[in-house]
């Protein structure tokens, strides 16, 4: 078997090839409907952040759930290609992994709308 030839790179010659599988896993979660909707979202969202924030913490705060959302929703992704690739039966502990994933993204999800949501009443709101 062969052995993948990342792992026999050294310094900056693997963090540049780690790059470059990054950008094509980004580029693969970009033909997922869902992450493109939260990209789309995080466009408004993050710039939004840095006007409805009072401090840099709470422009933190905002961001930062914002971009959870989008990493929860990519690994989502990989344990259902991963599982996928197993095969197309269907079997409990499959759904069980992709129902799992799922419900990590609604609570990723979930946290933002409240921190958000939080953020609006006390800035907005109640100002």
């Amino acid at each position: 078997m062969d052995v993948n030839p990342q792992k026999k790179r050294r310094g900056l010659n693997r963090l540049w090839h780690a790059l470059g599988y990054s950008l094509s896993g980004l580029r693969a979660a970009w033909d997922e409907k869902a992450f493109r909707l939260e990209a789309v979202i995080a466009f408004f969202l993050i710039p939004l952040s840095f006007g409805l924030a009072k401090s840099w913490v709470e422009t933190a705060l905002l961001v930062s759930t914002v971009v959870l959302v989008m990493v929860v929703e990519l690994l989502n992704t990989g344990i259902e290609s991963a599982i996928d690739r197993i095969g197309p039966e269907w079997h409990e502990l499959a759904k069980r992994a992709k129902d799992i994933g799922s419900a990590a993204v609604l609570v990723s999800l979930m946290l933002c709308i409240g921190v958000w949501a939080c953020a609006i009443w006390v800035n907005l709101l109640r100002a």
